[in-house]
């Protein structure tokens, strides 16, 4: 995205997703297949850099990139959410249909479900890259 109105579509979308300035956000499943664009937007918008997978003092965000190759789905959202302060943001990145690793949008529903999430809007941010927030049901969140 070039120019002003590229950007700040950009920066709201991400703010949407739940990034506000200030948090500190947790990455997790970084590989080199990534949309940089997306990290550096989520940089810009919280305005720190993201934190790795060792990252152990409680996070307002987490942005996890999953593939259908990565493992059981329910157990990294589980994974993200012990680090997750309460009303953090959980953001998963998976890869669109027409790229490799791709996860069914079923798949991505039910795993939200198991880990006590639903997936709470798409942001359209990457040409690779789905990108969505899963949230507690409200009834149980504090």
């Amino acid at each position: 995205m070039h120019g002003s109105a590229g950007v700040a579509a950009f920066t709201s979308g991400l703010s949407k997703l739940g990034f506000t300035p200030g948090q500190v956000v947790q990455e997790l499943g970084w590989d080199d297949d990534v949309d940089e664009a997306l990290r550096a937007g989520v940089e810009q918008v919280v305005g720190s850099a993201l934190e790795d997978e060792s990252y152990a003092d409680g996070a307002d965000g987490v942005l996890v990139w999953f593939r259908s190759y990565d493992g059981d789905l329910v157990d990294v959202l589980v994974d993200a959410l012990t680090n997750l302060v309460d009303r953090g943001c959980l953001v998963l990145a998976t890869p669109r249909a027409d790229q490799d690793g791709h996860v069914e949008p079923s798949e991505i529903e039910d795993a939200a479900v198991a880990a006590g999430l639903h997936p709470s809007g798409v942001a359209n941010l990457s040409r690779e890259w789905t990108v969505q927030r899963l949230v507690a049901p409200r009834s149980q969140r504090r």
